[in-house]
């Protein structure tokens, strides 16, 4: 029997948080009704992550075109349909939205006491919404889960975050509205220029010139069809740049991240953070080749400071949790500037000759490589303020390889991927990224390294600070990973080592994904 399994992958978390709240009903006045709500959301998890597990060993590796599709009509005379698939891209993104927020809820012990119920029902809610985003193929279904994903993000920071979680989730709310409002007024033009909301046939007729030339008869609208298409492919951009985020709209993620409790933050750029790129992927790039070539020289301009100036700002951070902020910033502008760079542009005659290939391919692995290093990163914050009360000082440290080196080993492997260490799954797509970068641009790639090198002395620096040295004043009693920590870090950590000595695993399911994207331009 062919099971719809994007759809309960979708569906079962969303159900399974209204099960979840009843039954943590009593889990302010009693560890009962906690217990149980957390023992119910876990196996919900992990449910999901089985059906996940599912849908990847049932992908063909050598598949064109979408798979495991859903196609049902909703509202035809609106051009909206219940449409679901996924490709490459959608299977990296739905393996991180099932894997990375299993472990966040194994590690939320203190971040949810008192309130299981409501915490991981919301968390669930979440995951639904993430599941929703990454599978659906037409606007409306995708809109409407990409919105799902903001409600109980801002409700995990505001009512379980630390101090100035208020200011930090309001912040975080309004930016990420103004970017769904950008993107809902694109899509409302793209719509009444092209008669569709199905992503496939959008990028379809951008390819074609047919959206530009839509635009110019349907749209009211003072200038030519090309000058509104580049209107709406700002919307479009500044919806998404708001969510990777892109410089300059990047300031709420530092005060979100930090603020937020380090289980939610795990989720938030583990699996969130990759909206905005999956976004770009998936829609940016297809449906408006003209434009991001037009706009090509201010992106990577853009993309350079992303990678660079975030990799500085965390030289001058003592807070840790604020270093792992920045951090992803810094990241995930490696992802920007991959798609960037390759885009056909002044500097892109190479473009179909061996440069985009490895770039894309970089980006796509980078997504996966930067969503399970930073979740255990996070994870690695929770266990820190697990034994301290809540302190993340690097200078209050020192010297805590000698109390705890099995979690001291395990942090720093997971740090050295984050650095881009070889044999260890960062170092891949971050290598593949600059290899088409410098193919295309060696400027772009010799400024970017820039970032790359910063990364590695703050990163290098704070283990410095916390695990050599003298030992700390009062942390001869820092505690070692119990057995269940060990497990929760070391199946992350392992799998980094996995992916840097075997990343074709992964490629193989993407390059043909990036072939699509490469052959649609």
């Amino acid at each position: 029997m062919n099971l719809p399994w994007l759809s309960l992958m979708t569906f079962v978390p969303l159900a399974g948080a209204v099960v979840v709240v009843w039954a943590g009903r009593g889990g302010g006045c009693g560890a009962g009704g906690g217990g149980k709500a957390r023992l119910l959301a876990l196996a919900l998890h992990g449910v999901v992550l089985a059906m996940t597990l599912r849908v990847a060993a049932g992908y063909e590796v050598d598949g064109v075109g979408m798979q495991w599709v859903e196609r049902h009509a909703w509202v035809p005379s609106l051009g909206v349909e219940y449409h679901l698939g996924i490709d490459g891209l959608g299977l990296v993104a739905v393996l991180l939205a099932a894997g990375v927020p299993l472990l966040a809820a194994l590690v939320s012990g203190r971040a949810a006491a008192g309130r299981e119920g409501l915490y991981h029902a919301l968390l669930l809610v979440l995951q639904g919404g993430l599941f929703g985003t990454f599978t659906a193929l037409n606007f409306f279904h995708w809109f409407l889960f990409w919105e799902v994903s903001l409600v109980p993000a801002y409700f995990l920071v505001r009512l379980f975050g630390g101090e100035r979680a208020g200011a930090s989730a309001f912040q975080f709310f309004v930016y990420t509205m103004v970017g769904s409002v950008a993107l809902l007024l694109a899509f409302l033009a793209l719509r009444a220029a092209g008669g569709s909301f199905d992503f496939l046939e959008l990028a379809a007729m951008g390819r074609s010139g047919e959206l530009a030339r839509g635009l110019a008869e349907r749209v009211p609208w003072a200038g030519t069809g090309e000058g509104l298409a580049m209107v709406v492919f700002g919307g479009v951009l500044l919806g998404f740049a708001v969510k990777v985020p892109l410089w300059p709209f990047h300031t709420w993620l530092p005060d979100t991240y930090t603020a937020a409790p380090a289980p939610v933050t795990m989720v938030l750029t583990g699996v969130m953070s990759k909206m905005g790129v999956y976004g770009l992927l998936r829609l940016g790039l297809p449906i408006f080749p003209d434009q991001f070539r037009a706009a090509q020289g201010v992106l990577v301009g853009l993309a350079l400071v992303t990678v660079v100036w975030p990799a500085l700002a965390a030289l001058a951070q003592t807070d840790f949790k604020r270093v792992f902020a920045y951090s992803s910033i810094n990241h995930l502008g490696y992802c920007l500037l991959g798609m960037f760079v390759v885009t056909p542009g002044d500097w892109g005659e190479r473009w179909a000759d061996g440069v985009a290939a490895p770039a894309l391919n970089g980006v796509l692995f980078q997504i996966l490589n930067h969503g399970l290093i930073a979740a255990t990163l996070f994870a690695c914050v929770e266990v820190f303020e697990r034994r301290t009360a809540g302190l993340r000082e690097m200078d209050r440290f020192g010297g805590l390889r000698r109390v705890a080196p099995v979690f001291c080993g395990l942090m720093g492997v997971a740090v050295f991927a984050s650095l881009g260490l070889p044999g260890l799954n960062g170092f891949v797509s971050e290598f593949l990224i600059f290899k088409g970068v410098f193919s295309a641009a060696p400027w772009v790639a010799a400024a970017g390294l820039v970032g790359v090198l910063a990364t590695a002395i703050f990163l290098v620096g704070m283990m410095g600070r916390l695990f050599h040295g003298p030992l700390g004043a009062g942390w001869a009693g820092f505690a070692d990973l119990t057995l269940a920590e060990r497990v929760q870090l070391g199946i992350p950590v392992g799998l980094m080592l996995v992916l840097g000595v075997f990343p074709h695993w992964m490629l193989r399911l993407t390059n043909p994904t990036v072939g699509q994207l490469i052959g649609g331009h």
